[in-house]
């Protein structure tokens, strides 16, 4: 190879390699699609194995979407505290439904995290990203509060504890 072509390659690869970094280092929000006050994008889910539900099935709900993994660090300090402090308090209420979806996750996989963790509300699996890659590129665990006509009334991205009590104080007033 001659010295100009390894001195084309050495470019390109640390033009990459730059581009890669910035991309785990996005600011907040950078990767989001959706913001406040937008309707819920579209979308199906797998809502039990082989049936489908789709979004609109939970319009006239306050509906909380969350998304996780079962390797983030964030989402396992969020999930107990989403069980504590919202599904306790609302599993039973009609107007409010919960959908938690694990990235990039089969049904074996929520299903035993689940199971191990000891939660009681639903988990989703998404496992291609097609619900999660409506709302963002990167970044758990996120979570979206749509009101009962399915605009997006509160968002957050990572986890936060001044986050997480504006997220339950708005639940609790909608509710």
């Amino acid at each position: 190879m001659s010295m100009k072509n390894k001195i084309k390659l050495y470019l390109i690869l640390t033009l990459l390699m730059s581009a890669s970094a910035f991309a785990q280092t996005a600011p907040k929000g950078a990767a989001t699609f959706v913001c406040t006050g937008m309707q819920v994008p579209n979308f199906q889910f797998e809502s039990m194995k082989g049936k489908t539900a789709s979004i609109i099935d939970f319009k006239g709900k306050v509906v909380l979407i969350n998304f996780f993994a079962t390797w983030c660090g964030p989402c396992k300090i969020e999930l107990p505290k989403i069980q504590s402090e919202i599904w306790n308090k609302h599993q039973n209420n009609p107007k409010f439904a919960m959908l938690t979806f694990g990235r990039e996750h089969t049904w074996q996989e929520v299903d035993k995290f689940r199971k191990d963790n000891g939660f009681q509300f639903p988990f989703f699996p998404d496992p291609k990203r097609g619900v999660y890659g409506k709302f963002a590129a990167q970044t758990i665990p996120r979570s979206f509060l749509l009101d009962e006509e399915g605009t997006i009334i509160f968002m957050s991205e990572g986890f936060e504890e001044s986050h997480f009590s504006e997220l339950v104080k708005l639940i609790d007033s909608k509710l």
